[in-house]
Parts: C-alpha cells; sequence; structure tokens
C-alpha cells in the first residue's frame, strides 16, 4: 500500500516484497513502513556509540566504504554518531544503505531532526523504513525494537565503536540470538569507546579491521573486487604524509609528527592507525612510523 501523498509505502509481513531475513528472527514486525526501496543486495548492519572518537569515526568511513564498493547495503540507525558516519560514508561511495529509525519516517517526526537532510539521500539511494506509525513521535521504548531490526536485516553486525552500556551492543546480542554473525573493531584499553567491543572480542565476536574480513566471511568478495583503489588522503593524512616524506623516508615518532603538522593527538593517532590498516605508512613499534616502501 503507497500513500501518494506522504510519498511512503506500507508493506506487510504477508507481502512478497517484505524482506526474506527479516522474517527468520523472532516476532518479526508485521508491518514496515518504508521511504525509498529495500535494496536486494546483501546487507551489513554498522553500528557504534554516539560520542565516537577521530579513531571511530576513520575506522567507520574506511570500512563501510570497502562494504559499499563490494555492493553491499550498508544497515544502519541514522542516530547521530556512528550511525550517521556510516551512512554518509556509504553514500559517498556511490553505495546503497537503509536506516531503520526509531520514530515514524514522515519528517515531521524523523528522529534526530538533524539529520532529515540526510534520509532524503538515503531515501535516493536505499530505504529508511520503521515498523512504528509514519507520524510516531520517537520514544525510548522505540530504539531496542529498532535494533532488532537493524540485526534482522542483515547478514552480520559490525560493532565500531561502544561503551558498555551502548544501545550498539543490544543490537549485537540480538543479533547473536538471530544467528547473525557479530563483528568488532578492537580500540584502545584506555578507551571508554573501545570497551564494549574489545569485551566483544572477548566473548567470540569477530576481530575485524577491514571490509575484506567481512566480505569474506559470507563469501562477497568476487575477484575483481580483491584490489579496492586506496581512498584519497584526507588533508590531516596529507599533512603528516608530508612530514614523512620530508624526513628522506626515515621513520618519525608520532610526537615529533604532532609537533611539526600541528594536529591534535588524536587526530594524527586515528589517522596513523587507518593509514597503518591501508598499508600506506608501517608502525616500527616505540611509536615511529616511516611511509611504506612501493
Amino acid at each position: 500500500m503507497q500513500d501518494r501523498k506522504n510519498k511512503y509505502k506500507s508493506i506487510s509481513i504477508n507481502d512478497g516484497a517484505y524482506p526474506s531475513r527479516l522474517k527468520e528472527i523472532p516476532q518479526p514486525p508485521k508491518v514496515l513502513h518504508i521511504r525509498g526501496s529495500i535494496p536486494s543486495a546483501p546487507m551489513i548492519g554498522v553500528v557504534g556509540t554516539r560520542t565516537f572518537t577521530p579513531y571511530g569515526k576513520r575506522v567507520a568511513e574506511h570500512i563501510v566504504r570497502g562494504l559499499a564498493r563490494a555492493g553491499v547495503c550498508v544497515v544502519s540507525g541514522m542516530a547521530r554518531g556512528i550511525d550517521t558516519e556510516a551512512h554518509k560514508a556509504a553514500l559517498e561511495s556511490g553505495g546503497q544503505t537503509i536506516a531503520v529509525v526509531g520514530s515514524g519516517i514522515d519528517e515531521s517526526v524523523i528522529y534526530p531532526r538533524q539529520n532529515i537532510g540526510l534520509a532524503r539521500e538515503i531515501e535516493k539511494h536505499g530505504a529508511v523504513l520503521s515498523e512504528f506509525d509514519p507520524f510516531a513521535k520517537s520514544e525510548t521504548y522505540f530504539f531496542p525494537q529498532r535494533n532488532r531490526v537493524i540485526s534482522g536485516l542483515s547478514l552480520g553486525v559490525l560493532v565500531v565503536e561502544a561503551k558498555e552500556k551502548s544501545g550498539a551492543l543490544i543490537t549485537a546480542n540480538f543479533a547473536l540470538e538471530q544467528n547473525r554473525e557479530v563483528f568488532a573493531v578492537p580500540g584502545s584499553i584506555f578507551w571508554e569507546t573501545s570497551r564494549g567491543p574489545n569485551n566483544l572480542i572477548k566473548q567470540g565476536a569477530k576481530c575485524v579491521t577491514t571490509a575484506d574480513e567481512i566480505l569474506e566471511e559470507f563469501n562477497l568478495l568476487a575477484p575483481e573486487q580483491l584490489q579496492i583503489n586506496t581512498p584519497a588522503n584526507t588533508p590531516i593524512e596529507e599533512k603528516i604524509l608530508a612530514m614523512l616524506l620530508k624526513n628522506g623516508g626515515n621513520s618519525v615518532h608520532i610526537d615529533k609528527l604532532i609537533t611539526l603538522t600541528e594536529l591534535s593527538s588524536a587526530d594524527v593517532s586515528s589517522s596513523l592507525t587507518i593509514m597503518e590498516l591501508e598499508d600506506r605508512v608501517k608502525n616500527l613499534g616505540g611509536g615511529y612510523y616511516a611511509i611504506m616502501s612501493q
């Protein structure tokens, strides 16, 4: 059923267009209200904290870009933080994404309000959906319910950053109950935002640092996707690489890089971590880094 005036459609669990994976979960939504179209591509959920670090933001972008370029639809909750960054990274990579919101899908009530523009973009390249009445305002108890839909749509769920009591961990628990794979990105033992993923890894979640590790789990890494073009450097990365090049290929300590670039320690540390994951710099130990030889 389609509401032409409000530009959304509703499908029941008995409708052929209802996502087959979602039907498998305990107590699936009886009705989904949708703006846009649900992609037929394989789906991976990406969730995390609302208060992310520069490292978490870069890791989310790094992994989501790889998933999107491999044809995977990225599913998240459009909340502030990692969810928003995941949707944006998918769109910027020309990929598809689904936002499962904790409110109705009409623009008069969609939550968070700051993401109305993002919702419009998602609608063009995927779907904004909810099981709640299209005009239902956000309620606290809506969010755990929507989390089960994020995991239910997905082959697996990736947790990027999460505090010990983060809602992202609720999504991970639903994933386990629904027999979905759970992936987690490791982080510093000193960061509160890494406690959730680090604990998940200790409990058996798969530790990942690249999209390929997730794609391989589901045999989604086709031969032509084995080599993904390295993304363009960010302005922060350009500054760091310039200083490493000026040193004639010799190693430079991270403290010196912070001083030379006049960047924050968090920005330098997170960018070095991402560039190390992408084989652009090498961690020599003891805080020393060098450009990878080609």
